[in-house]
């Protein structure tokens, strides 16, 4: 598909033509991924973080934040939760704490993998590609590292390094997530202040360039504690993505399309601007996942990264009793196993994928 196409589809009106778009995208994820609907759960690890990117509750700056870190026991409870409720993955997640040691999830996974049958998931942020390695031989099978906009000016202005650190590149380090041999995801926000539409049109097409094995879009949601919490647009006019569920469902859309392998959450930001339908109509719109969250409950409300997060009250009992209704309200059904990518299956090494 190429940029002109793309652009199309997200600035076309809404009506027959975005139903086409839709229908589409439904239609591929049938025929490549199937009917059902994989159930990954979620634990968030902590909401230390050492970054201080300006739209995110838990970064570094933000003091009104009460801190936590969650232990070894309550990781290993997550996990039989998980078991006991059919997942096939387990998600691990946190901010770019330096607390979660190598060791210490090193650790972690090893306990998983031996205790359980279940796959890995680490979302931990930028780390040393040593660990990395470390873990993936520890027994962690995907990592998720969202690139959040390929316009690296815009990518650069709302994300400053750490303190001491030169800036990164993370399309370098998905590719070296792929070397080590992880199922590799990635994924944008949408909508963010500054963010054209020929940018959007440029991340899916890297979507497709990366053959990502995982893709997470969603709407920018800023946190109201954070420098970026009034802001209202990028002063781009007409050229401004807006940051709506509409245009969460045309990425969707999008990415199913250019990437017709992958696994694609509808993700907890579509259920936070519309708590009735917005999951359900991520899974309308191409995307195979959900991700029930499993985090303690007194913890669940810490980890705002943006405000009124879907969810935040629920326990896991509710998360995934809520994830079932929606899953079975579609005619669809619970996903088995662990929900690997087509991708991961058919090529294992980046040079195997560029070759295919």
């Amino acid at each position: 598909m190429t940029k002109q196409e793309i652009m199309r589809w997200l600035q076309c009106p809404a009506g027959s033509e975005l139903d086409t778009l839709q229908a589409r995208a439904d239609k591929t994820r049938h025929e490549h991924v199937g009917d059902a609907v994989h159930l990954r759960g979620l634990v968030e690890l902590s909401n230390i973080c050492s970054r201080n990117c300006l739209y995110c509750g838990i970064r570094r700056d933000n003091h009104a934040v009460q801190r936590y870190r969650i232990t070894l026991e309550e990781i290993m409870d997550c996990a039989f939760k998980a078991v006991e409720y059919g997942f096939g993955t387990l998600v691990l997640q946190g901010g770019e704490d330096a607390g979660l040691t190598a060791a210490f999830i090193g650790e972690v996974i090893r306990r998983i993998k031996t205790e359980t049958e279940l796959a890995v998931t680490l979302s931990l942020g930028e780390r040393d590609p040593a660990e990395w390695k470390m873990w993936r031989e520890a027994g962690a099978d995907r990592y998720l590292l969202r690139f959040e906009t390929s316009n690296r000016a815009l990518f650069d202005r709302i994300h400053p390094p750490r303190e001491g650190h030169a800036s990164t590149s993370r399309i370098a380090m998905l590719k070296t997530l792929q070397d080590i041999g992880y199922e590799t995801g990635s994924g944008v926000m949408i909508g963010i202040p500054g963010q054209r539409y020929s940018d959007l049109a440029e991340d899916i097409q890297l979507f497709a360039d990366l053959q990502l094995d995982m893709i997470g879009v969603g709407p920018y949601i800023p946190h109201p504690q954070t420098p970026m919490g009034n802001w209202k647009d990028g002063g781009m006019g007409d050229e401004q993505v807006p940051n709506s569920l509409a245009m969460g469902l045309r990425v969707v859309a999008l990415a199913r399309l250019v990437c017709p392998g992958a696994n694609i959450p509808s993700t907890t930001a579509l259920a936070t601007l519309d708590g009735k339908a917005g999951r359900e109509m991520g899974l309308c719109w191409g995307a195979n996942v959900i991700m029930p969250n499993l985090t303690p409950l007194k913890y669940r409300r810490l980890y705002e990264i943006y405000p009124s997060k879907a969810a935040s009250t629920e326990t896991p009992e509710q998360s995934r009793d809520a994830a079932l209704k929606q899953i079975e309200f579609l005619g669809r059904s619970p996903g088995r196993g662990r929900g690997d990518s087509l991708y991961h299956l058919q090529y294992k090494t980046t040079s195997k994928r560029k070759e295919g």
